[in-house]
């Protein structure tokens, strides 16, 4: 399913597009958050342990959360604290960037985990915090690469909402994965780099003053003045040719006058 870009011009289609553009939005961030809602209520009921879907560094058994520990989450208030912003920032994603959207998120996924395996601490790291931060940063550097006015709109709206996440890259708490929010921003800034042309830009709005302005300035050319060269002459000198220079001679001086005048 191809995904029109908007249109700035009102109207029926261009509304029935954006519909559609919104429910297939919703639709695909309803389904991520209900995957994972479901995997934690699975195996709360059934008495599992959600450490063997996280990810174990540098353990062959442990590549599996590669897959699932976006899935697994450490507690309920884990659970609750990572639910708002995927379900902003996948919405946002599959609405503003769809074709994107479709390489951005398994990257992103993938990468995140595929860096925690490769680097991070001796534990087991879940949750889905390291997608957040690479949906973030995906978003945030794409509205700045493809400079529209959607993208820098979208852009200003998650770092409001989410621009701490720039320092949560950082250590600062020993229970927090880090690793896995500075696996996931790295993730999600290759991905910015590599995909933003994927989607096209939605067509500048042209305003009616625009079109006035250049039909003003045409009228305007009509009444310029002519440039000098076209102007017709109307009089022009008879060229004396025969006729020698004047020497004009000033009168002379009497002998007795003052050599310094009083000036007044």
């Amino acid at each position: 399913m191809d995904i029109d870009p908007p249109s700035p011009e009102p109207g029926r289609v261009a509304a029935r597009l954006d519909r559609d553009r919104i429910r297939y939005a919703v639709l695909g961030a309803a389904s991520l958050l209900l995957g994972i809602w479901l995997v934690w209520l699975g195996c709360w009921l059934l008495g599992w342990s959600l450490d063997d879907l996280g990810i174990e560094p540098r353990q062959w058994h442990g590549m599996v959360g590669i897959l699932t520990a976006p899935l697994a989450h450490a507690s309920f208030e884990h659970l609750v604290s990572n639910t708002l912003p995927l379900a902003l920032l996948s919405t946002l994603t599959l609405y503003a960037y769809p074709r994107a959207a479709r390489a951005a998120l398994p990257m992103i996924w993938l990468l995140s985990g595929a860096g925690v395996w490769l680097f991070a601490r001796e534990s087991v790291h879940v949750g889905m915090s390291g997608v957040n931060h690479g949906l973030m940063f995906f978003l945030f550097l794409t509205g700045l690469w493809r400079r529209d006015r959607l993208g820098i709109a979208i852009s200003l709206v998650v770092f409001f909402f989410y621009g701490s996440m720039v320092l949560t890259v950082l250590p600062r708490e020993e229970h927090v994965s880090f690793e896995y929010h500075l696996a996931g921003a790295m993730a999600g800034a290759l991905c910015s780099l590599l995909l933003f042309r994927l989607d096209p830009k939605p067509v500048p709005k042209r305003y009616q003053w625009e079109d006035e302005e250049d039909e003003e300035s045409f009228e305007d050319a009509e009444l310029e003045l002519p440039r000098p060269h076209e102007v017709p002459v109307l009089w022009q000198r008879e060229s004396f040719s025969d006729e020698k220079g004047r020497v004009l001679e000033f009168p002379k001086r009497d002998a007795g006058a003052s050599e310094r005048p009083t000036l007044h």
